[in-house]
């Protein structure tokens, strides 16, 4: 068995203006920006999926435009995750899973599930809602991770459901969200999202530092001090597969800081 699982660090999406200026050079066209973006990390969250269908056409496309070992983490729709009751979703479920992201092949890596800040823990719910998430699609299995924004979520419980159903528990870092740093899956999945203007990388120099040192830590299986838990269960140590994501606050700083991410882990 590995020393630790693959190692995978993005961003949101590919095209953003202001990445124009900071990190594409002035010869990579818009057309030609998620090529070049392969070439500097190996992963990205498709945020389109969030307000509409995309075509199994348009998934092929960007499977071809990256390197083998790159994957895209697949956001899934509003439709699902912003409703009263998330456990009556099935349809909703059922057309988004349709839409034909399978056709990344190996190129899929999680669905991103993301709940409403508004939406609070309910127990039934939430155990039936992780039972709606299919484990395979077209011959392609299928590995998910929700993100909750609610407090009411960090709580054993949620946890132990989480663990049962190996669904990752988002590790948030965040002004105002929580953060469930327990590791609930196979895999973990981080969403960073504290980048500041007035730093030239988003985060200091020794936050980076601090985030390659967890990052690896995941990677072998580990749970890193300095992090808020919800569950004394502790998590079993073993090696996991990581994806870290630059996401939000100071965005036009979030490849830069994925670079320097990488840079520290290489």
């Amino acid at each position: 068995m590995p020393a630790e699982g693959a190692i995978r660090i993005g961003i949101g999406g590919w095209d953003f203006d202001p990445w124009r200026e900071s990190f594409y050079p002035p010869n990579v066209p818009r057309a030609k920006q998620l090529d070049y973006l392969g070439t500097r990390l190996n992963a990205t969250e498709i945020n389109a999926t969030y307000y509409r269908t995309q075509s199994p056409a348009l998934f092929a496309k960007w499977a071809k435009m990256v390197p083998d070992g790159f994957k895209f983490a697949v956001k899934a729709s509003r439709f699902c995750t912003n409703r009263r009751v998330l456990s009556e979703g099935a349809e909703s479920i059922g057309k988004f899973c349709a839409q034909g992201f399978t056709e990344l092949g190996d190129k899929l890596g999680p669905i991103l599930w993301q709940l409403a800040p508004t939406k609070k823990f309910d127990a039934e719910e939430m155990r039936d809602f992780l039972l709606l998430l299919p484990t395979s699609r077209d011959g392609i299995g299928l590995r998910h991770a929700i993100e909750p924004r609610h407090e009411s979520f960090k709580c054993r419980e949620f946890v132990a459901m989480a663990r049962a159903a190996n669904v990752a528990i988002v590790i948030a870092a965040h002004e105002s969200y929580p953060q469930i740093a327990d590791l609930s899956a196979d895999f973990v999945y981080a969403r960073l999202q504290c980048a500041r203007e007035e730093e030239a990388l988003g985060y200091s120099p020794a936050e980076l530092d601090l985030w390659a040192a967890r990052v690896k830590q995941w990677g072998a299986g580990e749970s890193p001090a300095g992090l808020d838990y919800a569950s004394e269960a502790p998590a079993e140590v073993r090696p996991r597969d990581v994806f870290a994501f630059f996401i939000g606050a100071a965005k036009a700083r979030n490849p830069l800081a994925a670079l320097a991410l990488n840079d520290r882990l290489a």
